[in-house]
C-alpha cells in the first residue's frame, strides 16, 4: 500500500466499506468526502491501477455497469495499513 497514492488509498476505503459498489457509487462517496468533483478521468484510470496491483476486483453487473470488490490481498493491505497507523495515532485517538 506504500506505493499507492492517498486518492488511490481513498478508492480502496470506499470500495472495502460498499457491497460491490459501481464506478458512480465509488464517484458519489468521493465527492462527498473530497467536497468536490472526481472527474472520470482521475477516477477510471486510478480504479484500474488498483485492479493491476492485485487490489481490488473489477466484474460486471450488467454489459454497462462493472463492479468492484477488494481482494484478499486488498484486504490484508487494509489490515497492515490499519496497524501502522495504529501504533503512531492509536494512543493518540484513544486518550
Amino acid at each position: 500500500m506504500y506505493d499507492l497514492t492517498g486518492f488511490q488509498r481513498d478508492l480502496l476505503y470506499t470500495i472495502a466499506g460498499q457491497d460491490e459498489p459501481h464506478g458512480l457509487a465509488i464517484k458519489d462517496e468521493l465527492e462527498d468526502y473530497y467536497e468536490t468533483e472526481i472527474h472520470h478521468g482521475r477516477l477510471y484510470p486510478n480504479l484500474d491501477t488498483l485492479v493491476d496491483k492485485g487490489l481490488v476486483e473489477k466484474g460486471q453487473a450488467d454489459r454497462r455497469t462493472n463492479i468492484y470488490s477488494v481482494t484478499r490481498r486488498g484486504q490484508r493491505e487494509i489490515e497492515a495499513r490499519r496497524e501502522w497507523e495504529n501504533q503512531y495515532v492509536g494512543e493518540f485517538l484513544d486518550g
